[in-house]
């Protein structure tokens, strides 16, 4: 039985909002991170990062200076690495549900954070996660390992999905 259920759907269709919906409902028993946009004049700026903790940090923004450089975007390597992984590897050590929030073309800048994403897939922890809808080969990849699920997430499916995802998560804790 599948341990990972990846959400995807395109930018702005509710992902994000769907995972913090759920995590409210988990508590205590979800490790891990959401991301946040953070918007400005004219629109997106940038994105936040917010682990289950409470740490928060930029990961990516218009006007960071990196070497790296998603569209529009500077990336804050470093945030990634030092919040984001560890904020992975946390969840993988100490809670049964791992949320990744999210598998998009900014983290996936990151070898540190596409060997933990695979860590915590190959893990015995339940593994929720959103990923952007485009066809990143990595991603490809990911998504067609035997223990992944992958819902696509619709303005009319989003708001019933978070009974469905916590369902999804009850049936595979019992079994645990």
């Amino acid at each position: 039985m599948a341990h990972t259920l990846i959400l995807k759907g395109r930018p702005g269709i509710g992902k994000t909002t769907l995972i913090k919906a759920v995590i409210k409902q988990l508590a205590d028993r979800a490790g891990g991170f959401y991301t946040e946009e953070i918007l400005g004049p004219g629109g997106r700026k940038g994105f936040r990062l917010i682990t289950l903790t409470n740490r928060s940090v930029v990961m990516a923004h218009v006007d960071l200076d990196t070497r790296v450089r998603i569209g529009r975007f500077g990336v804050n390597l470093a945030a990634i690495d030092e919040i984001g992984v560890t904020a992975l590897r946390d969840a993988i050590e100490q809670k049964p549900i791992v949320i990744i929030d999210e598998i998009g073309r900014l983290e996936l800048a990151s070898p540190q954070f596409q060997n933990m994403v695979i860590k915590a897939i190959g893990s015995s922890r339940l593994v929720l996660a959103t990923a952007m809808k485009d066809n990143h080969p990595w991603l490809a990849a990911l998504q067609s390992m035997p223990l992944v699920t992958v819902w696509e997430v619709t303005l009319k499916n989003r708001t019933p999905l978070i009974a469905q995802v916590l369902e999804w998560i009850d049936q595979r804790a019992e079994k645990r």
